[in-house]
């Protein structure tokens, strides 16, 4: 290997060594901005809400969950003139006359594809 072969490989060297160097300093400095620029959103959210601002529980205590059983609250159209959404009710289902609740039958398997026989 001769002497200019070596000068021009250590220029290289060198020119690889300050890219790789000047790539860091961008990333770096990327790096810090993001973090700078992420301080700054932060204060100017708005504080965080104070223990008396949380909700609480009612003086009488938790309320009891209730469970009914409900059914399609259907509409229907006997004249044949369109329903305005003024005229829907305001829930999709109502209180069913029949509160008793439907039980998987004796020898059922609760559930698809569990492989049991299922009810005969």
């Amino acid at each position: 290997m001769g002497t200019a072969s070596s000068v021009v490989l250590a220029a290289s060297q060198n020119g690889a060594i300050f890219i790789f160097f000047l790539g860091l300093v961008i990333v770096v400095g990327g790096l810090i901005w993001a973090v700078w620029l992420g301080i700054r959103v932060f204060r100017r959210e708005p504080d965080r809400p104070e223990e008396c601002d949380q909700p609480h529980l009612p003086v009488t205590g938790a309320i009891e969950e209730i469970s009914e059983m409900r059914e399609p609250d259907e509409v229907h159209c006997d004249d044949g003139t369109r329903i305005l959404p003024h005229e829907l009710h305001h829930a999709g289902t109502r209180r069913s006359e029949d509160q008793h609740r439907n039980r998987w039958a004796p020898g059922g398997s609760g559930s698809f594809g569990s492989g049991g026989p299922g009810a005969h």
